[in-house]
C-alpha cells in the first residue's frame, strides 16, 4: 500500500510538471503548411483556433478527422480554425497522401524539426489539441480523444464573444 501512494505521489508530481511546459498563449511561430505557405499564429488572433496534433500512425487521430472536418465545415464561415500538426516523425509525402485522400478541409502543417511540438510543451502524445481564443490565451488542452459536443459549444461561445 505504502508502495501504491509513493507511485501515485510522484506521478501527481509528474503530472504537475508538465503542466507548467504547456504555454499560457499560442506561442510565436511559424508552422509550414502543406500548400506551401508558411504562416506564423499569432495572425489567426482574433479568431477563435483549435491546434491539433496528430499523426497518420495514431487511430484516435484518424477517427477525429471526419469529426473535425463536420465541425470546421460548420464552424469555420463564422470564424473558426483549425490547424492540424502532423508529428515530426511522420513522413510529409504520407501526410500529405492521407489529407488528400481523407480530403481534409482544414489545415495541415508539417513540423519537421519539432518546433511546433517543443513550442507547445514537448507534445508526445497523440491527439493532443489546443483550444486558443481570439486574444491568443490557450484555454483548454486535452490529450486523447475530443468530447466533440462540448468543443463544439465552447467554440459557439467564443464566437459569439
Amino acid at each position: 500500500m505504502k508502495k501504491l501512494l509513493k507511485i501515485s505521489a510522484f506521478l501527481m508530481i509528474i503530472a504537475g510538471l508538465a503542466l507548467h511546459l504547456i504555454p499560457s498563449r499560442a506561442p510565436n511561430i511559424h508552422l509550414n503548411f502543406i500548400n506551401g505557405q508558411t504562416i506564423n499564429v499569432h495572425s489567426y488572433k482574433g479568431k477563435p483556433l483549435l491546434v491539433t496534433f496528430w499523426s497518420i500512425t495514431c487511430t484516435f487521430c484518424l477517427e477525429e478527422i471526419p469529426a473535425l472536418t463536420k465541425l470546421y465545415n460548420e464552424l469555420n464561415p463564422h470564424g473558426f480554425e483549425i490547424i492540424g500538426i502532423a508529428m515530426s516523425y511522420d513522413p510529409p509525402n504520407r501526410v500529405i497522401e492521407l489529407s488528400k485522400k481523407r480530403k481534409i478541409p482544414y489545415s495541415i502543417a508539417l513540423d519537421i524539426n519539432s518546433d511546433a511540438e517543443k513550442a507547445f510543451g514537448n507534445i508526445r502524445t497523440t491527439p493532443t489539441s489546443f483550444l486558443i481564443n481570439s486574444d491568443g490565451k490557450i484555454i483548454q488542452h486535452n490529450v486523447g480523444a475530443m468530447n466533440m459536443k462540448k468543443l463544439r459549444s465552447k467554440i459557439k461561445r467564443l464566437l459569439q464573444t
